[in-house]
């Protein structure tokens, strides 16, 4: 009897062709420098006079080494300026959509935390109808192969009364789009147990819980991760500073977890590098495990990067790749139409061409 033939490694242009599911991108995070700089250079006459460095001079190719005190302050004294009106909004959450198709993602759920932008007379409510809007303007053209929704997101700086703005956003706009609700921002920052109103009347409408869980060890403190466990989220992101009895309730409650290896080694909030990523962990647990690319607008590392990436440091087969793949299924926000389309969409891939 013949030997049978190995399987080919898993390369750069096997990871685009796959057809990829996105769980865990921040859209203000997911804009490209190009795009920025495009929108840089189109400036309203009347927003020209603000001091703000070209994109490509500010966030140079290659700069990646955002930490945990310089990611934060990127987004608020940096890029938040460039996205403050209604075509900035429209044309970045355009060309991140179109970003992630042409890397291969088929699903996509992006987060967003609503913003008013005074200068531009929107209002949260205004940012999110804009952002949705052009999600589905996307998601119905039939030329398209990917398709998107949104989560919100409560940043742990918000007072209660924002938290529950934006729980009353999601459910207001949870037929056209709006998925879940996501606990973000400055893991250094805020106390989590205040918003625990808010989850709860989140989970009661029907939406969907995720939250960024224990990044750092000021975050993974028991009082917090039990307080986050409580609630009962859906999916948990990051998962870097947890305890084995945190491990154990994760699994028992098959949690998902979405994992960002090059967030995690560029902003150090992993010591050592790829190969030392609890992915190796996690991966042999009983928990849906899902590569997400976290920003890929500041670190630069595409969703078939991130699977590529993993394929190398963990060893990973062409078919141990697909089946992280599939197994992301079952982990998404929307129905079971959603979920059919996709396990169909697996089924009939053979690996030889993109969707595309």
């Amino acid at each position: 009897m013949a030997a049978a033939t190995p399987s080919r490694p898993v390369d750069l242009e096997f990871a685009r062709r796959l057809p990829k599911i996105e769980l865990h991108a921040h859209l203000t995070g997911s804009i490209s420098r190009e795009c920025l700089h495009d929108m840089w250079a189109t400036r309203p006459v009347q927003h020209a006079a603000l001091d703000l460095e070209d994109p490509l001079r500010a966030l140079p190719a290659g700069k990646v080494d955002y930490d945990i005190n310089t990611f934060f302050p990127l987004f608020s004294s940096y890029i938040y300026k460039l996205c403050s009106n209604l075509p900035s909004i429209q044309h970045s959450t355009k060309a991140v959509l179109q970003d992630f198709q042409a890397d291969g993602v088929v699903y996509l759920e992006l987060r967003t935390t609503p913003r008013a932008m005074p200068a531009a007379a929107l209002t949260k409510d205004d940012y999110v109808r804009t952002v949705l809007d052009t999600i589905n303007t996307h998601n119905n053209d039939g030329l398209n192969t990917l398709r998107a929704f949104l989560i919100l997101s409560i940043d742990r700086r918000n007072t209660i009364a924002e938290a529950e703005e934006v729980v009353d956003l999601a459910i207001k706009y949870q037929t056209s789009g709006v998925v879940a609700v996501d606990l973000c921002g400055d893991p250094a920052k805020g106390d989590v147990r205040i918003f625990a109103p808010a989850f709860a009347r989140a989970k009661a409408a029907g939406l969907k819980i995720t939250l960024h869980f224990a990044e750092i060890e000021l975050s993974g403190t028991d009082a917090e991760l039990s307080t986050l466990l409580s609630w009962n989220p859906d999916r948990l992101g990051h998962v870097i500073h947890v305890k084995e009895e945190y491990r154990k309730r994760i699994e028992k409650h098959n949690i998902g977890v979405e994992l960002c290896l090059s967030c995690n080694v560029h902003a150090k909030m992993i010591t050592g590098t790829y190969s030392d990523h609890h992915f190796g962990m996690w991966r042999h647990s009983s928990v849906p495990v899902i590569l997400c690319t976290d920003d890929v607008g500041v670190f630069c590392s595409p969703l078939s990067q991130e699977y590529y990436l993993a394929a190398q440091h963990f060893a990973l087969s062409r078919s141990d790749v697909r089946e992280l793949c599939e197994r992301v299924v079952d982990s998404i926000f929307t129905g079971p139409e959603e979920k059919a389309r996709l396990r169909r969409l697996y089924a009939d891939w053979d690996g030889s061409e993109s969707l595309l």
